[in-house]
Parts: C-alpha cells; structure tokens; sequence
C-alpha cells in the first residue's frame, strides 16, 4: 500500500481542488490519501463524491498552533468534523486569516514589494488565505522564484520581517479537543528548520504525554539528520512515525507520495480513531 497522509487542496492554499486532488492522488499510484487543509474542512465533500475507485481517503485537517511563541502544525486526523468546540476553534483560525494576509502585505509594501490585498485574494479564491498564497504573489512580481523561496527570515518565514501572527490553538488543547471529537494527532514536519524556530524536545515530549499519537518524519524539509533524529525520538516516547508529501499542487515541488507511511502505522491511527472513518473510492 502506498499512503500519503497529508496534502492541500484549494479549501486551503493548495492549486488543485478537492476532486482533482483525489484524482491525482489515483494516478500517481496511491492507495491511501489524506485532505489535511489548513484549519478548514471544505474540501470533504467534493473529494468524496469525486473519489475514485481503488483509493481511500482519510478526512483530517492541519491545525495551527503554538506554544512558547512558535509556531507548529498539528496534524489531525478521522476526528467529526461536526464536533461544536473544536469547530469553534477551527473558525477563529480561519476568521483570523484576512485580517493576519492583510498586515502582512502592508509589511511587504514597506519593504518596497508592490504586492496588493487584491491580487493576494486573486490567488486564494475560495480558499482559507495563507502565507503560500502572499508567497504566490511575490512570485508572479519576480520577487522570488518559488513559494518556498518566500519562507525565509527575510521575507515570510516565522518571525520574519513581513510575518504577522494569527489566532493559533495552544497545542495541548488542540489534542485534547481532537482527542474529545474521537480524532488522532501528528505534529507535522516539527524539524523545518527553514520556516523558523522549532519546538524544544521537551514540549514534544510533553505533547506525547499529554497523548499526541504521533510525528511526521519523512518530509520534505527533513534531511537524514532530521529523520534519524526524530525517529529516535519517537522511539523514547512511544510515539507513531508518518511520512507525506505536504502536496500543495503546483505552489510546491513536492509529488503526491514522494514521501509516504508504514501500512502498519496508518491501521494504528484507523484503529485509534472513533470520529469518522476512512472512506473507500466507489469511482464518483
């Protein structure tokens, strides 16, 4: 089986739509795919009425959080989506988003970047606005070559000179509000280093007792260092290992599965959750 559990669609800040997403995720050979949108669970529906035969998907979303005043992603997982106070978590995040893009394009402007609100809302459509999606209108003015390129301290990067923060869940509570809507927890990409400042290894570990389920290990913006490290992390705290793509359609590099997780690991977290469960493709 090949299982990719964490990918964007244009719920969030990814290019392609929910169902194009999931066709996708077909072709390029997938057993298992994740719709992890940012705070956001708008892209369920379409990618469920548009999912192929052959290919289970996995409901979730990648919460925003922090703790210490940095920044993390906590990756959640087959929790119901109609629970009442984790949605009411979820919609002050999102509510949050215009207002946190906006001041970071008035940071831009002072830094002589001619980036407009109009053009970065241009770029998100209907989706839930984010940085990926300020970074995408730097590229089309030149500034950077690629939306990874505006991840940095100079420009978009936490703590970086055009980067405003938003409303994020303090991650002890993210767990247990996900834990509370029958849903499993993976702290996504803890050791990406080039967005910023990461999380000590001992909140991880406090997370872990506080029962975060898991890690994601193999990423994109983890060398081997990185990996082996985390791995041997994981193994102190008891603590699942993933490995995903992070897909975003075009506005990254990354392909749908480069990186993937153990089947065994992923029938853990099926096992673990109670809120929803994954969904087999019936050819919509």
């Amino acid at each position: 089986m090949r299982i990719d559990l964490h990918t964007h669609s244009t719920a969030s800040d990814g290019t392609d739509t929910p169902a194009e997403l999931v066709r996708n995720a077909a072709a390029a050979g997938l057993d298992v795919v994740a719709l992890t949108d940012h705070d956001s669970v708008g892209g369920y529906a379409e990618a469920k009425a548009a999912l192929p035969a052959g290919l289970t998907l996995v409901t979730g979303a990648e919460l925003s959080c922090r703790v210490g005043g940095v920044s993390m992603h906590m990756l959640a997982y087959l929790f119901d989506p109609d629970e009442p106070e984790l949605a009411r978590e979820r919609e002050l995040v999102r509510d949050d988003r215009v207002p946190r893009a906006q001041s970071m394009v008035a940071k831009l402007q002072e830094l002589g970047v001619p980036v407009t609100w109009e053009q970065v809302a241009r770029i998100a459509g209907d989706g839930a606005v984010g940085r990926p999606h300020v970074a995408a209108a730097m590229v089309e003015l030149g500034v950077v070559e690629t939306v990874s390129d505006a991840f940095t301290p100079q420009w978009l990067a936490n703590d970086g000179r055009a980067y405003a923060e938003k409303h994020e869940l303090d991650p002890f509570d993210a767990i247990r509000l996900v834990k509370a809507a029958g849903g499993v927890t993976v702290f996504a990409h803890p050791l990406a280093v080039k967005r910023g400042r990461t999380i000590p290894e001992s909140v991880i570990a406090e997370l872990a007792a506080a029962g975060l389920d898991g890690i994601e290990v193999d990423h994109m913006e983890h060398d081997d260092v990185a990996r082996a490290r985390l791995r041997g992390l994981a193994a102190d705290l008891g603590l699942l290992t993933t490995g995903s793509s992070d897909y975003h359609g075009s506005r990254k590099t990354v392909a749908l599965g480069e990186y993937t997780t153990d089947p065994e690991i992923y029938g853990e977290i099926v096992r673990r959750a109670f809120g929803a469960f994954p969904v087999p493709g019936a050819g919509g």
